[in-house]
């Protein structure tokens, strides 16, 4: 990858005419247009790389009453609570530390948010596993799969117990944002993790259309400067934390409904991307599809 251009993963995958690799004032969560007050946030992965960095703050500046900070390590979950103590001392903040792949941890954390809040309102799958990588015939199959341990069935469970936990599962509005990488790139050095990254994709777009009431979007942060990052990515144009973590505040409100069952890059333009809302919405685009012209009717068969 050495000889691809610094911004290839901007311009390689753009989709509206603007881009963007910092904060903007559509995506601002001071903005009040994109005030979330009054809602209960739930984000995994929170105690470290763009969750504490970007996701957190972000949320934390949008006028939410409360987050609920998800991560294994607790001292690392305090400091982070910290952080948005001093963002907006108003925002009561919820510790829980929690191993997502196991279903009674994950049934735990929302018996918590239950006894404190009732209920959340957005939640944000930032936890991510990335281990593996290499030549795939020399990859222990065990340690692969642990990339879907975390980021599918962590994903999935997290996601059914937030809709358990609505007061009216097919009712109330509510949204689901999945972190999930530029999973369509082919990388076969780190397949377990991009693999796994394609497959939430999809689970996010089951979700979106199970459950009209839930906006549920998958995301691509970009590429941002954290502990998980790879060495062969580093010479590439980076991104600052505050440019996903601003979109996601973007998606969790109302303009961002069309998106539902999508996946959509932190890199492109909000606005840009409303102006299109009608293409999207009537040529299913932004979704995972075979490249193909499918059905009989091409062959003139009735």
């Amino acid at each position: 990858m050495e000889n691809l251009p610094p911004d290839y993963f901007v311009t390689s995958m753009q989709f509206t005419k603007n881009t963007h690799q910092t904060l903007y004032k559509s995506i601002n969560p001071v903005n009040p247009e994109n005030s979330l007050a009054g809602k209960v946030v739930v984000i995994t992965g929170a105690s470290r790389g763009i969750g504490a960095a970007g996701i957190v703050p972000s949320f934390a500046k949008a006028g939410i009453k409360a987050i609920v900070l998800v991560a294994t390590n607790a001292e690392k979950l305090k400091a982070v609570a910290e952080t948005v103590h001093r963002i907006n001392p108003q925002i009561e903040t919820l510790e829980v530390s929690t191993d997502i792949s196991n279903q009674a941890s994950v049934a735990a954390l929302f018996e918590n948010i239950k006894e404190r809040f009732g209920h959340a309102d957005v939640l944000v799958n930032g936890a991510a596993m990335n281990t593996g990588g290499g030549n795939m015939l020399e990859e222990d199959a065990d340690e692969w799969f642990i990339n879907f341990e975390v980021n599918v069935k962590g994903a999935f469970t997290l996601a059914s117990h937030f809709i358990r936990s609505l007061p009216s599962p097919e009712k109330t509005p509510a949204t689901i944002i999945n972190v999930v990488s530029g999973a369509w790139y082919i990388l076969p050095q780190s397949s377990g993790y991009f693999i796994s990254k394609l497959a939430a994709i999809q689970l996010t777009t089951y979700f979106a259309a199970r459950y009209p009431n839930i906006t549920a979007v998958a995301v691509h942060p970009g590429l941002v400067a954290t502990d998980m990052m790879e060495e062969s990515f580093k010479h590439f144009n980076l991104d600052e934390p505050a440019l996903p973590g601003g979109v996601m505040v973007w998606l969790a409100t109302e303009k961002a409904r069309f998106l539902s069952g999508r996946v959509v890059s932190a890199n492109w333009d909000v606005d840009d991307l409303v102006a299109r809302k009608d293409e999207i919405v009537r040529d299913n685009l932004l979704q995972l599809k075979l490249g193909a012209t499918l059905g009989k009717e091409q062959f003139g068969v009735l």
